[in-house]
């Protein structure tokens, strides 16, 4: 046997060592986390990883070794908390609010037994999916009365979040106000934009103040805070029960069809479905647009919905969204996702899933 072959055996000898001593840390690991579940403790310790990195560094004899050997102990504490967040993620699903919100509501009866993260808004939810904090995240997508809720669509261009499925959500929109107060008390009404425009014929009836507010359920609280009988919010019924209000007015939308339809976003790409969605955009030649959306009818495709939306940081500059019926798994869709590519200056599939009605 050769230097070389005896060297790279020696290493393989260590390796294996390292791949037994690697799978007991991780074993280790689990207690930790275990711990930190219980405890609602977070998984990044910036004081602990201190401690590993002087205590351990401390124990080298080769100085020259000591940067490698710093990295090398970064990144296994990286991988632990990467698996550590892996963990945790599986049964947690995240939603943008508080207890109360529609989206809550839709999480609870879609993940009846996950762990749920309460997030500030649409932005955070998908910033926990796309670190692995939660495994989904819940988010309202269109409004059968309001229309599309224009900050997600922009958020799915944005980032590399896949949709799961899509759920519609029966909702009855209700004027919340302190317990005693009365109808013509009412001068300012708080909601959120969508509940606001559900709502809008209601609200100049009676010559109330529509006042925009991050969400449905947070209006209601922020009315129950205040306690100022000229206040009202437009929330759920369990908003109401949660804070403490009254329901001066149920089924204030003006459609009584009204109906929200969520999506569940993760990180994954779902092949199984009935449709499929795209987000795409295209050169400014002219024809262009016509070109691509003729290219997906002429392969016999039925496109269910179609919306553009501008690109927040390019001027006069679009992207299009595209609701396709068919299943990715097809290779005539393959094909057409090919042919699509071509055409496009980018092209994103955004999910495939069937979509389904929420069971209250």
């Amino acid at each position: 046997m050769s230097k070389l072959d005896e060297a790279r055996a020696e290493v393989n000898r260590i390796d294996a060592a390292m791949a037994h001593l690697f799978e007991q840390r991780l074993h280790a690991v689990n207690e930790i986390l275990a711990y930190k579940r219980e405890h609602k403790l977070p998984v990044f310790d910036a004081a602990r990883e201190q401690q590993v990195l002087e205590r351990n560094m401390a124990e080298l004899n080769n100085a020259a070794f000591a940067p490698y050997y710093r990295r090398f102990l970064q990144n296994l504490m990286d991988v632990s908390k990467d698996y550590q967040r892996a963990e945790l993620s599986q049964n947690t699903v995240a939603y943008a609010g508080a207890a109360g919100a529609f989206a809550s509501q839709a999480a609870k009866i879609l993940f009846p037994d996950y762990t749920y993260n309460v997030c500030e808004d649409f932005e955070q939810v998908f910033q926990q999916v796309i670190k692995g904090v939660a495994a989904f995240g819940v988010i309202p997508f269109e409004n059968s009365y309001a229309g599309e809720v224009g900050e997600v669509f922009d958020l799915l261009f944005k980032h590399p979040c896949h949709i799961q499925a899509i759920w519609d959500l029966p909702v009855q929109q209700n004027l919340l106000a302190l317990p005693g107060a009365n109808l013509s008390d009412i001068k300012k009404v708080l909601s959120h934009p969508q509940a606001l425009s559900q709502c809008a014929p209601f609200l100049q009836q009676h010559n109330f103040q529509a006042v925009p507010y991050t969400n449905t359920a947070l209006a209601a609280k922020q009315v129950a805070e205040k306690k100022d009988k000229t206040l009202a919010a437009i929330a759920s019924a369990e908003s109401a029960e949660l804070y403490g209000l009254q329901i001066l007015a149920d089924g204030v939308n003006s459609s009584a069809a009204n109906t929200t339809r969520f999506i569940v976003i993760g990180r994954e790409l779902p092949l199984a479905g009935s449709r499929f969605n795209l987000l795409f955009t295209v050169n400014h030649h002219a024809g262009q647009l016509a070109r691509v959306m003729s290219l997906i009818g002429d392969l016999g495709f039925n496109m269910e919905s179609i919306k553009s939306r501008p690109i927040k940081d390019l001027p006069w500059q679009y992207y299009f969204y595209v609701e396709i019926e068919g299943s990715l798994q097809t290779t005539a869709t393959q094909d057409m996702l090919q042919k699509l590519k071509a055409s496009c200056d980018s092209l994103k599939v955004l999910g495939s899933y069937d979509i389904r009605q929420i069971e209250q």
